[in-house]
């Protein structure tokens, strides 16, 4: 219901005046209306028409303000437990965070709750890669074997053989198809030579298969292969084109896990069992040695044309049963060498079992060591007081020197004492790299 005019005066009908009078106008906006004129009189001034006006559009004006914003809503325990998910996974809406943020400042269960929900949701967005690391397979046997030995153990000289075969087999877990035949260049100080993926698995498969052989065990190229690494790789790179792939991985794995196995019933005793490779005759223990340094050097080689991340060095143990091998193998390659007229340095006639003049080697690294290499004959030994040259190189790149990744007048390595012996040992070093 209207009230009364702010000048006493009934209002107009039709007009909507509003309870409370509006302010009055500045003093210098206009004169006061006359008492007793009414504002629908002709007679009235012209602001007392325009103040009821103004006074009939004030509610549209009070409608077009900003509505009042709702209190947000009131939760109880239960519900704001019910929303900890919601939160942690900032799918609450803003009313909602709003409520359990507060809530999990004064209840300790809930805010115990909500941290580990966060670390939940935190594992769900790991940006790490999720492959699976190629040594873990190492590390668990070497944790589980630190704790209780195996009930027949692998002797030490095969340890390397079997840890290097199962990190290749754990490389080729995941490959499709289409990388089973992408090329890969093989290096050595001979040459270079290109074989699909595939074939380089047969190539080791069939190297493998003498010591298979050495062991009583079947060879993979059946009966009356030949023994040279060169007509075993080329009749073993025919036969894997006529097979599957996933048949030539299953022949090697099953092959390198049988020869494993067999050492193991075996025992240390068969470290001395010869295994004819044709250029050379070796005992066990170091033909095992060698073809866990030719898987892990080609296991590089995959990994690379995989554009695999880096493939990883053996165990500090296993890399240093490698270059022993590699060192002790020096005086026989460099006496080749000198055969060949391709060497320096001369040697001097020294009895068997006598000292000869010495290079000291010092391998630098975990799997590193000293070896004092005999100059003069594969006979004589080296000694520590008859050193006349050292060399200091980094274990990973002397591995790649014997490899044949390497060249001899590249490889970063300190020098002292008689430079031609230096070369020599450095290029019979290389020259221990086969296909």
């Amino acid at each position: 219901m209207n009230g009364p005019a702010e000048n006493g005066e009934t209002p107009p009908s039709g007009t909507n005046l509003p309870r409370v009078p509006m302010p009055r106008g500045a003093a210098e906006d206009g004169p006061l209306p006359e008492v007793g004129l009414s504002p629908s009189s002709p007679d009235a001034p012209a602001h007392g028409a325009a103040r009821a006006a103004e006074a009939a559009r004030e509610p549209e004006r009070e409608s077009e303000k900003e509505p009042v914003r709702p209190e947000p809503p009131q939760y109880d325990h239960r519900v704001l437990r019910s929303l900890l998910g919601a939160w942690a996974l900032s799918a609450c809406s803003r009313d909602e965070a709003g409520a359990v943020d507060v809530h999990l400042t004064d209840c300790a269960p809930c805010a115990e709750e909500a941290v580990r929900l966060r670390r939940a949701v935190g594992l769900l967005h790991q940006d790490e890669s999720l492959d699976l690391d190629p040594l873990l397979r190492a590390r668990v046997l070497e944790g589980c074997l630190g704790r209780r030995p195996a009930r027949i153990p692998v002797p030490g000289w095969a340890a390397p053989y079997d840890a290097e075969t199962a990190r290749l087999d754990a490389l080729l877990t995941d490959l499709g198809e289409p990388e089973w035949d992408m090329p890969v260049k093989l290096v050595w100080a001979g040459g270079t030579r290109e074989l699909t993926l595939c074939g380089v698995l047969a190539h080791l498969g069939s190297v493998d298969g003498v010591v298979a052989t050495a062991l009583g065990l079947d060879d993979p190229l059946g009966p009356g292969a030949p023994r040279t690494r060169l007509e075993r790789t080329e009749l073993a790179g025919e036969r894997c084109r006529r097979h599957t792939h996933a048949f030539v991985r299953n022949k090697w794995r099953t092959q390198t896990r049988d020869v494993v196995r067999t050492l193991s019933f075996a025992g240390s005793a068969t470290g001395g069992l010869p295994v004819d490779f044709a250029d050379a005759v070796v005992p066990m223990r170091d033909a095992l040695i060698d073809r866990a340094f030719e898987c892990w050097i080609h296991a590089e080689d995959i990994a690379q044309a995989l554009d695999y991340p880096e493939y990883g060095p053996p165990a500090a143990p296993h890399l240093n049963r490698m270059i022993d091998l590699a060192a002790r193998m020096l005086p026989t390659a460099l006496a080749a060498l000198r055969q060949a007229g391709l060497a320096e340095s001369t040697a001097k006639l020294v009895r068997a079992g006598a000292p000869g003049r010495t290079l000291d080697l010092h391998v630098e690294g975990s799997g590193g060591g000293h070896w004092y290499i005999c100059l003069d004959s594969p006979g004589a030994i080296g000694t520590p007081e008859a050193v006349v040259a050292q060399i200091a190189v980094d274990q990973l790149d002397f591995c790649q020197l014997a490899a044949g990744h390497i060249s001899p007048g590249r490889i970063a390595a300190g020098r002292d004492g008689d430079s031609a012996a230096i070369r020599d040992v450095l290029h019979a070093a290389a020259s221990l790299s086969r296909l």
